[in-house]
């Protein structure tokens, strides 16, 4: 498995697919490369990009350094981008569209941005966030999971659905990376969404509750040059099938306009 050197020594592995413009995948909370619903928008987007998908720090094939910092994820991507030629476009489902908003935003050279329903919080409650996140901390394995989901709105049905499978076995072996992801979050607001000037697509399923949809409206709103589209799909989720040409036609735009 190749891997990485970021900035503070932690190895991060990662794979590379397919021949054309780098476009780097970024995992949601609790997921990585072996459980991860990445793989198959991967596959179908390797004939027109050469596709990026790594684990996130203490994830998967991925090294951990304690303390955690939203500073040395940015740092992990700047690697890869230098991996992949200096520049890519980046894909970032749920929260890992606050790590390509927080990238962006540090001046890494990110050509285009596309978001699936960003988690962006903005009522301020920070004090609130971060009793959450200690809370989160103080958990470990099924129990860490079972409290992160149900706390971010994710319907009880589709917990009970999730127990016991391997999915939910594999959320539970990275249960203590849940408290990166509520950091990153309290990490991310209009103050870091005004410094991103990548152009940016938002996007949200439609088959999401209000409050996903309210906050992947919220982002678009707040960036300085972004548009937002509605695809079919499930609660925080949208077909890989669907995705990808929206994904092509978006990050090729330039290309084909030369």
């Amino acid at each position: 498995m190749p891997t990485v050197m970021s900035r503070d020594g932690t190895r991060i592995g990662y794979q590379r697919d397919g021949a054309g413009p780098a476009l780097i995948l970024l995992d949601a909370a609790g997921h990585f490369r072996a459980n991860s619903p990445l793989g198959e928008l991967a596959d179908l987007l390797t004939p027109r990009f050469t596709v990026y998908r790594y684990d996130r720090r203490g994830r998967g094939d991925s090294d951990d350094t304690p303390p955690y910092a939203p500073e040395r994820e940015v740092e992990d991507l700047a690697a890869l981008i230098a991996e992949a030629g200096g520049s890519a476009a980046l894909y970032g489902y749920s929260s890992g569209c606050l790590l390509a908003l927080h990238a962006a935003a540090a001046g890494l050279d990110v050509r285009r941005l596309v978001l699936l329903e960003p988690p962006l919080d903005t009522d301020g409650d920070e004090a609130g966030q971060r009793a959450f996140t200690a809370h989160l901390g103080r958990l470990t394995g099924a129990e860490a999971v079972a409290f992160f989901l149900t706390e971010i709105g994710v319907p009880e049905h589709m917990i009970s659905g999730m127990r016991d499978t391997p999915h939910w076995n594999a959320m539970v072996s990275v249960a203590h990376t849940l408290a990166y992801d509520s950091l990153l979050s309290g990490a991310t607001g209009p103050t870091v969404l005004a410094r991103v000037r990548t152009p940016t697509l938002v996007l949200h399923s439609a088959g999401s509750s209000d409050d996903l949809t309210g906050m992947a409206a919220t982002t678009a709103g707040l960036l300085p040059a972004a548009e937002r589209r509605g695809l079919p799909g499930e609660w925080h989720g949208v077909p890989a099938a669907t995705l990808a040409p929206v994904l092509t036609e978006f990050l090729l735009r330039d290309t084909a306009r030369h």
